[in-house]
């Protein structure tokens, strides 16, 4: 996939802020600090388009980027940093939740997790949160490159075992540095994209 444009099209907190053009979406999760940013740097072929920052929870909207008119990736609240308040949380998880009850134009969520670390509840919570709303997940296991090799099989293991994956789900391991996994995920928005909107 050649990425030729990009466009922060939108920011959403409400259904009637979503954007109407009936493109693909592929939602992005994670838990504060996983490296979001640095996947849709990568993933747009940008240096510092979705700006990383050293404050967890920046993001506090929806946020619509349009890529190549055909497709959109959709950014959210990060979950499970403990320095946004409880009310905040609430907010936040009530927005991403009516964002997929209703939201028909969503093909599949990338769900992030950090290589390095032992997959969290929060992070389980989540994609059995996500499956019970029946969403394709892939998981991305981000940081990869940061991961001596002889420890790889073992943080592998760990992520397989964390998560019960149902037949449409799979995992892909991915650096935004070495830009390994970044072929499978355009291959899966390719696989998803709907070309007749």
């Amino acid at each position: 996939m050649k990425i030729n444009s990009v466009e922060l099209k939108q920011l959403a907190v409400r259904v009637s802020q979503y954007p109407d053009d009936k493109l693909s979406e592929f939602l992005l999760v994670g838990r504060s600090n996983v490296g979001k940013s640095s996947f849709i740097n990568a993933l747009i072929n940008r240096k510092n388009y979705a700006h990383t920052s050293s404050t967890p929870g920046k993001t506090q909207t929806l946020n619509f980027y349009l890529i190549n008119d055909l497709f959109y990736l959709v950014d959210v609240p990060g979950y499970g940093y403990a320095s946004v308040d409880k009310q905040t949380q609430q907010k936040f998880g009530l927005m991403i939740e009516e964002y997929l009850k209703t939201r028909k134009e969503l093909k599949r969520v990338f769900m992030l997790v950090d290589f390095r670390h032992k997959v969290m509840e929060d992070d389980v919570l989540m994609y059995n949160f996500l499956k019970y709303y029946n969403i394709p997940v892939t998981i991305v296991a981000t940081k990869y490159d940061k991961v001596n090799m002889s420890s790889r099989i073992k943080c592998e293991k760990q992520i397989n075992e964390a998560f019960t994956l149902q037949s449409d789900d799979n995992i892909v391991y991915f650096s935004s540095i070495t830009k390994k996994g970044r072929e499978e995920i355009y291959s899966l928005i390719e696989n998803n994209v709907n070309t007749e909107a």
